[in-house]
């Protein structure tokens, strides 16, 4: 079937990007027909486009600060190279390979590579402005379904919003959405895909919602801790772990309110299937 294909989308291979894909290119998308994001191929040579949409926008997802931070991390080899930001597209190249199954994520090969690449992220100096976690609260409690809002929920949120956070322990680059479908094993190595969600943060909340998003056992974090502390991560994993513990909190509200917003915009289910268990945690519902 023919797809839609954006005119800014075209206006871009035709002015921001190398003569050979002007001359001739195959547009596919690649969030189903959101229009978000297309995989542009002229040939041999592939290259993936991203939208800056005013939903990304609510979600705290800056097009602009993704760009920027994919050029800062490139001497990692461990993320896409950012081609170009012509607003509101930004490109970078595609990534070939196979993503990794939950499984295979967890076996100690793939356990000790992103240790290793965690450790090269958080060896970066921080760019950009530092993560206000209160500041996305406030954003997405803007944007969710008024309707959802009990009680016990508007308490605790008072309650987020007048306490101060933990004091960092260490400020780096953050990846902050690392999945095995956000792990892609390359021709050319292992590499993160989507750094949508990336930006200078405490290192401790980067674990913390690596362990949260991923089902880490305390095992599987322990180990994780050690590994990255003995190759030349943070070196006091005790300390690490504690502050960890102490974002955790932060981090359980800050996943309950993205799958809100996200719900509120999709009205996809599975979203509030999601968020169901943290309200019953945060909120004793």
């Amino acid at each position: 079937m023919p797809f839609n294909i954006d005119a800014s989308l075209r206006h871009l291979v035709d002015n921001s990007l190398p003569a050979d894909y002007s001359a001739g290119c195959v547009f596919t998308p690649v969030e189903g027909l959101s229009s978000e994001s297309w995989k542009i191929t002229a040939g041999e040579k592939t290259l993936l486009a991203r939208l800056a949409s005013r939903e990304k926008q609510r979600l705290g997802i800056d097009r602009r600060r993704e760009y920027a931070l994919l050029r800062h991390v490139s001497s990692t080899d461990i993320a896409p190279i950012a081609q170009c930001w012509a607003e509101p597209w930004l490109v970078v190249n595609w990534i070939d390979g196979e993503t990794l199954t939950p499984p295979a994520f967890f076996i100690p090969a793939s356990q000790q590579r992103l240790a290793a690449m965690l450790i090269r992220l958080h060896g970066l100096r921080p760019l950009g402005q530092t993560l206000d976690i209160k500041q996305r609260f406030e954003s997405y409690w803007q944007s969710i379904d008024r309707r959802r809002i009990t009680p016990a929920w508007l308490r605790h949120h008072k309650k987020m919003m007048r306490t101060t956070p933990p004091k960092t322990l260490k400020i780096s680059v953050t990846h902050m959405d690392i999945h095995p479908q956000n792990w892609v094993n390359s021709p050319q190595g292992a590499r993160l895909i989507d750094w949508e969600y990336a930006i200078a943060a405490d290192i401790a909340l980067e674990f913390a919602a690596l362990f949260a998003g991923n089902g880490f056992s305390a095992r599987q974090q322990q180990d994780l801790l050690q590994c990255y502390a003995r190759h030349g991560g943070y070196h006091d994993i005790s300390r690490l772990a504690r502050q960890i513990r102490r974002w955790q909190p932060w981090l359980d509200y800050l996943m309950l309110m993205w799958f809100e917003v996200r719900w509120q915009q999709t009205a996809d289910a599975r979203y509030l299937d999601w968020a169901q268990p943290l309200r019953r945690q945060l909120f004793k519902e």
